[in-house]
């Protein structure tokens, strides 16, 4: 049997988890228009994420990236990052997150349009 697939909303979009292990988690995040996540870390975790359709903006480190469908991106753990989709048309990627912890509980924010807490100064 089947394990059933829980997609779980934010206020940037959605994610759904298709797969994880102990060192590893696949999710599609789906980005809605106009619509960034926070500009966070991760000190257990890196991160890869391929575009599946839409333009993803991407800063790693303070420097930006635009992305096509097809490309990819690595995120090293303990670097600050954010995604952003500009487009009027989601932004779909697909994320490998890498590492021995790979809860939600481990996204240290520095920024957040969306009014949730920022927990930067434990960052270090």
């Amino acid at each position: 049997m089947s394990k059933q697939l829980i997609t779980e909303n934010r206020p940037w979009g959605s994610f759904t988890v298709f797969d994880e292990k102990d060192n590893h988690k696949l999710k599609r995040l789906i980005v809605n228009p106009h619509s960034k996540l926070s500009l966070q870390l991760h000190h257990l975790r890196s991160e890869h994420w391929f575009v599946v359709s839409g333009v993803a903006e991407v800063e790693i480190n303070g420097i930006i990236d635009i992305l096509e469908p097809g490309q990819t991106i690595h995120v090293p753990q303990g670097i600050k990052h954010r995604l952003t989709n500009n487009k009027d048309f989601p932004l779909e990627i697909i994320e490998i997150q890498f590492g021995n912890h790979l809860e939600e509980n481990d996204i240290i924010r520095f920024e957040d349009i969306y009014g949730r807490e920022l927990n930067y100064e434990n960052a270090c």
